[in-house]
Parts: C-alpha cells; sequence; structure tokens
C-alpha cells in the first residue's frame, strides 16, 4: 500500500546532473490583503550545482543563479506538489558532482554537451 502510495506521487522529470542549465516551475499562492488567494507559476532559472536522492521520492536537486550580482541558491524536492515541471535549457559537462564553490576565469566555463 504505501509502494502504490509512492508510485502515485512520483513524476516524470529529466536526467538532472550538475552542470546542466535549468528552469524550474513552481506554483505559489499568494493572498491579497483582502484575503483572496491567488496561485501563479513562478519560474526559477539557473544551474545545477548538485543533486540528492535520485530520482526518489525524497530526491531534491539545488539551482543557482545571480541576480542583481547577488547569488542566491534554491534546493527543489523534484516530486513535490508545487513543482509544476522542470526544464533543461542547456546540458552541461563538469568535472565535478557538486559545484558548491566557486572558480574563476576558465575554470569557471560549464561547457556545453552537444
Amino acid at each position: 500500500m504505501i509502494n502504490s502510495f509512492k508510485q502515485d506521487q512520483l513524476k516524470d522529470v529529466p536526467k538532472l546532473k550538475a552542470g546542466n542549465t535549468v528552469r524550474v516551475y513552481q506554483k505559489i499562492k499568494d493572498v491579497s490583503p483582502d484575503g483572496k488567494e491567488k496561485e501563479r507559476v513562478q519560474i526559477f532559472e539557473g544551474v545545477v550545482i548538485g543533486t540528492r536522492g535520485g530520482k526518489a521520492i525524497n530526491g531534491t536537486v539545488t539551482v543557482r543563479k545571480v541576480s542583481s550580482g547577488v547569488g542566491v541558491e534554491r534546493i527543489f524536492p523534484i516530486h513535490s506538489p508545487s513543482i509544476e515541471k522542470i526544464e533543461v535549457i542547456k546540458d552541461g559537462t563538469v568535472r565535478k558532482a557538486k559545484l558548491y564553490y566557486s572558480r574563476t576565469g576558465q575554470e569557471a566555463r560549464i561547457k556545453e554537451t552537444k
């Protein structure tokens, strides 16, 4: 019974790995001052710097982007009901599985996979 519940919760997600540029569509609930709830989709586009848990029910992906000169990292549970979809924009080739530190110059470039 628990396994069937888990199978119902799993989504079809693309192959995610460090170095990929992805666009994550997340549902956000806004509450106006008069108490009305409105749901919208917010897009977060950035580079995958790490994944955990693979495609399991508890799998997550960490995405980083630079917004107004400030680096922003978010961790997304890939099978969360609030995640509408994840699409891969570019496949990147990197030499590390986790990109938790930043390099400068030519080392920081992510080569695109053809």
